[in-house]
């Protein structure tokens, strides 16, 4: 076991508070690139890509979740930045439940709740329907001062092909940069809005059925974050919300930002996810961007989904 100490570095004050047995659990760095592991808690951990992503076997996340369970899911999440199970079947309380266990579940600003449970939206493309909702490169939400930290989707129904969801690490992006570039993108911060077109559209159909007025939203965030809890940087720039650095115009920002928008979902960052009913993906908006990918027209997919509240990025 590592020295409590060291472990003082990489997991914040106030996640210990909520999750101590962090303190004692030691980061296995090489099992994150072996094909599966086994953790102490009896969960197995199995990486889908060498960049990001594991699938969590072992663990009926209906049933009330031991410390030691909880304990090792939120490593898994730092470690793999997102997670997955399979064959959940969560009513929407067990839903919330589950996921209250690892931050605050937070009302989306467009869209409203299912009936009962104002935390939990549909995510809803119909067999008519051209739009996926939010299918381009994001981060939940960057327009909002306080971020959610994390996000749980749940497959109701999926189609009988596509509609894969892709991610990407966002350390590896940061880390790929040359040092030049990471000088340059040090002291930057970029203006988030919820009005960029690209993005807009892909929630007007939920809206529209929400009844929702669509309010602009902005915020304005360091381009590269520093983790709260790992300690580790990561860019924090997504072509779904992000219109411009702070102080630079559109047209200055342009540039730039087109270079990052390509070179932070670069294949080698990426893993995809490859949708059953009753999955269930679990995944770290300070430091993944995610991509549903709209290929199955004609076809009906019902997740629900939850976020988590976050913090200002630093």
């Amino acid at each position: 076991m590592i020295a409590s100490g060291m472990m003082k570095t990489f997991v914040s004050f106030a996640v210990r508070q909520k999750f101590p047995g962090l303190s004692n659990f030691k980061p296995n760095n090489s099992a994150i690139f072996c094909r599966s592991y086994a953790t102490p808690s009896g969960l197995t951990i199995n990486p889908i890509s060498g960049a990001l992503g594991a699938e969590i076997h072992g663990v009926d996340l209906s049933n009330p979740l031991s410390p030691d369970i909880k304990t090792t899911i939120r490593r898994a999440l730092l470690d793999h930045q997102v997670i997955f199970f399979r064959d959940q079947n969560l009513q929407p309380t067990a839903y919330l439940t589950f996921t209250s266990h690892f931050g605050k579940p937070i009302e989306y600003p467009f869209v409203k709740g299912i009936p009962g449970h104002p935390e939990i939206i549909n995510v809803l493309k119909r067999e008519s329907e051209i739009t996926n909702f939010g299918g381009i490169w994001h981060s939940d939400t960057t327009y909002l001062p306080e971020p959610p930290m994390g996000s749980v989707l749940m497959a109701l129904e999926v189609p009988p092909y596509g509609g894969d969801t892709l991610f990407a690490n966002q350390y590896l992006a940061y880390e790929a940069l040359s040092p030049g570039l990471k000088e340059t993108l040090s002291t930057l911060r970029g203006v988030s809005t919820s009005s960029k077109a690209d993005a807009s559209k892909t929630r007007e159909d939920r809206i529209k059925d929400s009844g929702h007025k669509s309010d602009v939203l902005e915020a304005v965030h360091p381009v590269v974050r520093t983790h709260p809890e790992t300690g580790r940087k990561s860019l924090y720039v997504n072509v779904a919300h992000t219109a411009r650095f702070e102080g630079w115009t559109d047209e200055e920002s342009a540039p730039l930002l087109q270079y990052l928008f390509q070179h932070q979902v670069k294949p080698e960052f990426t893993c995809r996810f490859k949708w059953h009913a009753q999955s269930i993906a679990f995944w770290d908006n300070r430091c993944v961007l995610h991509n549903p990918i709209n290929d199955y027209h004609g076809y009906r997919r019902s997740m629900l989904r939850i976020t988590l509240e976050g913090d200002r990025p630093q």
